[in-house]
């Protein structure tokens, strides 16, 4: 994984202080995940993917970004609404990292059984499935760590989701979806962190308070 400073060099003692709670924060929340059996992550997925099915923002879209959970780090696994977005009509997308410039771009995918692991821990779309472009998307749908009221969201560091999402939001809306015990009352962030515009765990939906 690329460092988890992600493009931003602390240059202040606050700086400092905050990648410190950052990091407490990440190993805090991979733990108390990891420790939820694999039937529980999967009972509060399924809570999740039906408000993201019956939220707002999904209601009348016609191309959403969903991602491929990492299933051993117990990540919210939504690919039963891949399914139900589709029978609507959805254009449904997912990520793919390029291996060698390390930049994400969202790729429409026609047959999930195509998508392959390509050293992230997660499936991918094929290099050669369209790209999905700006103009495309309706609503992004961003894992988190850690998420806050305000829509400030921890990720594992690597800084993916913030440098793609001004590409796409506005008009793009973007959703951070967490299990309830991952919704903190404030999180560390920087300049180049980016804000989601609603907040979705298996115990409510409601857009981010922000700042």
């Amino acid at each position: 994984m690329p460092p988890e400073h992600h493009g931003f060099i602390p240059s202040s003692a606050d700086d400092v202080l905050r990648a410190r709670v950052k990091t407490e924060l990440r190993k805090r929340m991979r733990s108390l995940r990891k420790a939820l059996p694999a039937s529980a992550c999967a009972g509060r997925s399924a809570r999740i993917a039906d408000r993201l099915a019956s939220l707002e923002p999904l209601a009348g879209a016609k191309a959403v970004c969903l991602f491929w959970p990492i299933e051993d780090r117990h990540e919210v696994d939504l690919r039963g609404l891949d399914a139900r977005l589709r029978a609507r009509g959805v254009r449904v997308a997912y990520p793919g990292i390029d291996p060698e410039t390390g930049v994400m771009t969202f790729r429409f995918v026609t047959d999930m059984d195509a998508m392959i692991e390509q050293g992230f821990g997660f499936r991918e779309p094929s290099p050669g499935a369209p790209e999905a472009l700006p103009s495309e998307v309706d609503v992004i749908v961003v894992p988190a760590l850690a998420i806050d009221p305000r829509g400030h969201r921890i990720g594992y560091g690597a800084g993916y989701y913030d440098r793609v999402l001004p590409s796409f939001a506005p008009p793009a809306i973007t959703v951070a979806v967490a299990f309830d015990f991952q919704l903190v009352a404030e999180t560390p962030n920087s300049a180049v962190d980016v804000p989601v515009t609603w907040i979705v765990t298996d115990g409510r939906a409601f857009p981010s308070q922000a700042d």
